[in-house]
C-alpha cells in the first residue's frame, strides 16, 4: 500500500512539473493577473487529463515511466508551437506534426486516450496561435482520422497509409477554409500541398521513434507483439520441443483468450503474446505435468504430495527466469508470473491433507507465489489456462457439462480472491464465460463429429 502511495505522490509532482512548464512559455504573461489565468486553464486541462486517466486507462498511473511519457509528449508540441509562433516572419505552424501524438499513444494504447492526449495537446497549443479555431478543427479532425487509419492494422507499413490520410485531411480542410473564407484567404495552392506533404511524411519517423519508445519506456506495440507471438520464436520453438503438450496446451489458452479479450475490449494481441509463453517453465520439468506423459506412469507417483506440489509450482518461478534469460518484455514475463496467482494445487493438499492434518502454515506451501492478475488481460489468460487444462478432464465433453465447467472453474477462482487487483464488471466476467462456452463447444463439437 505504501509504494502506491509512493507512486501517486510521485505522478502528482510530475502534474505539477508539467502544469508550471506550460504556464511558463504561456505568452503575454506580463502581469499577475494573466498568470493566475493562464495557470488555472493549464491546471484545469491537466486536472482533467488525470482523472480521465485514472478512471479510463489507470494501469497508466501505475507505472511512473508512462506518466512522464504521456506529459512529456504533451508538453513537447505545446513548446514547439510557442516556439513556431514566436518567428513571426516565418509560418512554421504547418510543420508541426499534432498528428503524431495521436499516432504516438494509438500505437501503445487504445484510440480513446489517443484522441484525449490529442485534444489537450492541441487545446493548449491553441492559446498561442493567431486562428485557434481553424488551427484546434484542422488538427482534431486529422488527428481522429489518423487513429482510425490505424485501428486494427498492425503491420510495419501502416504509417505510410496513415501519412497518405494525414496529407489528405489537412488538404481538403484547408481548402475547405479557403472556399469558406474566399474573400480573406488566398486560393489552395501548390506550396500548401507541400506543406502538408512534408508534415504528413512526418509520421514516418513514428517507425524509429517507437522501437525508441519502446526500450526507453518498456512499452509494447503491437508490431511487436505479433513477433513475439510468432511460434518460430526461439523461446517458443524450445517449448514445442521440450515439452510439446505443454506447447498445443499454450496454442489453446491463447485461442481462446484471445477471443474473450476481444468480447470485453481488452488487448488481444497481449493476450496472445502471454498466453503462448506462460507455461514456458514447464520446460524445466516437462513429464511433471500430464499433458507431456506419453504413458500411464507418473514421476508423481514415487513422489510425496508436498514434493510433487513443489515440482509444479516451481514452473512459474523457472518460466520467469527462462524468459528473462530470452530477453523476454516484462509485460509479458507478467502474465507468466500471474496465470496461477495464488491459488493453490486442489489435487497435491488434498492428497496431503489425506495422511496428514493441514494447517494454515502448511498451506503455503502448496500455493503459487503470485502476484494475482493485476489487469483484465492477465486475468482473461489465467481463467483460460484453467478452463482449458479442465475441459480435457471432462468424460463427456457436451454443451452442459462445458458450461458448468466453465462456471465452476471462474466461480472458485473469483471466491478465492484471484479477480481482487482486476477493474473487472459483471458483465465483463459474462462474456468471458460465454465466450469460452462458445469457443469450446465449437472445439469438441469438431472433434466429436470428424473422429
Amino acid at each position: 500500500m505504501g509504494g502506491r502511495h509512493v507512486i501517486r505522490i510521485r505522478n502528482l509532482i510530475f502534474f505539477m512539473i508539467a502544469i508550471a512548464a506550460v504556464t511558463a512559455v504561456w505568452p503575454e504573461n506580463s502581469g499577475f493577473i494573466e498568470l493566475a489565468g493562464s495557470f488555472m486553464i493549464t491546471s484545469l486541462c491537466f486536472i482533467v487529463l488525470y482523472l480521465f486517466i485514472a478512471h479510463y486507462c489507470p494501469e497508466v498511473l501505475k507505472i511512473t515511466v508512462k506518466t512522464i511519457f504521456l506529459l512529456s509528449l504533451i508538453l513537447s508540441f505545446t513548446v514547439l508551437t510557442r516556439i513556431a509562433v514566436s518567428y513571426e516572419q516565418r509560418n512554421l505552424l504547418p510543420f508541426i506534426p499534432f498528428a503524431l501524438v495521436a499516432v504516438i499513444v494509438r500505437t501503445f494504447y487504445d484510440g480513446r486516450l489517443a484522441f484525449f492526449i490529442l485534444l489537450l495537446t492541441v487545446s493548449l497549443s491553441a492559446f498561442f496561435v493567431p486562428e485557434p479555431f481553424s488551427f484546434t478543427f484542422m488538427h482534431i479532425i486529422t488527428g481522429i482520422i489518423a487513429v482510425f487509419t490505424l485501428t486494427n492494422n498492425y503491420g510495419r507499413w501502416k504509417f505510410f497509409i496513415t501519412a497518405l490520410a494525414v496529407m489528405l485531411s489537412y488538404s481538403f480542410i484547408h481548402l475547405s477554409f479557403s472556399l469558406l473564407l474566399y474573400d480573406k484567404t488566398p486560393d489552395f495552392t501548390a506550396d500548401d500541398l507541400l506543406i502538408f506533404a512534408g508534415n504528413s511524411l512526418l509520421i514516418l519517423l513514428c517507425y524509429p521513434l517507437i522501437q525508441l519508445f519502446e526500450s526507453r519506456f518498456k512499452f509494447l506495440s503491437d508490431a511487436t507483439l505479433l513477433e513475439l507471438a510468432d511460434t518460430n520464436q526461439p523461446l517458443l520453438r524450445k517449448l514445442a520441443d521440450e515439452a510439446p503438450g505443454s506447447f498445443q496446451h499454450s496454442l489453446q489458452v491463447a485461442n481462446l483468450a484471445e477471443e474473450a479479450a476481444r468480447s470485453t475490449g481488452a488487448n488481444p494481441l497481449l493476450v496472445r503474446a502471454g498466453a503462448l509463453y506462460h507455461d514456458i517453465g514447464k520446460i524445466s520439468g516437462p513429464l511433471y505435468f500430464i499433458e507431456n506423459q506419453k504413458s500411464d506412469l507418473s514421476p508423481h507417483d514415487k513422489l510425496d504430495p508436498l514434493t510433487s506440489a513443489k515440482m509444479i509450482i516451481n514452473h512459474v518461478v523457472s518460466g520467469i527466469t527462462l524468459a528473462k534469460n530470452f530477453k523476454v518484455p516484462s509485460q509479458i514475463i507478467d502474465f507468466i508470473s500471474t496465470h496461477h496467482g495464488t491459488s493453490v494445487t486442489y489435487y497435491f493438499i488434498r492428497k496431503f491433507s489425506e495422511k496428514f492434518p493441514l494447517n494454515p502454515d502448511k498451506e503455503k506451501d502448496f500455493s503459487y507465489p503470485g502476484p494475482k492478475p493485476f489487469s483484465k488481460e492477465t486475468a482473461i489468460v489465467m481463467m483460460a489456462d484453467a478452463v482449458e487444462a479442465s475441459s480435457r478432464s471432462l468424460e463427456k465433453q457436451t454443451e452442459e457439462t462445458i458450461s458448468e465447467l466453465v462456471e465452476r472453474i471462474i466461480l472458485l477462482q473469483e471466491q478465492s480472491g484471484q479477480y481482487s487487483d482486476v477493474p473487472f464488471t459483471f458483465r465483463d466476467i459474462s462474456d468471458i464465460k460465454e465466450s469460452f462456452k462458445r469457443r469450446l463447444s465449437t472445439i469438441y463439437h469438431g472433434r466429436i463429429a470428424y473422429k
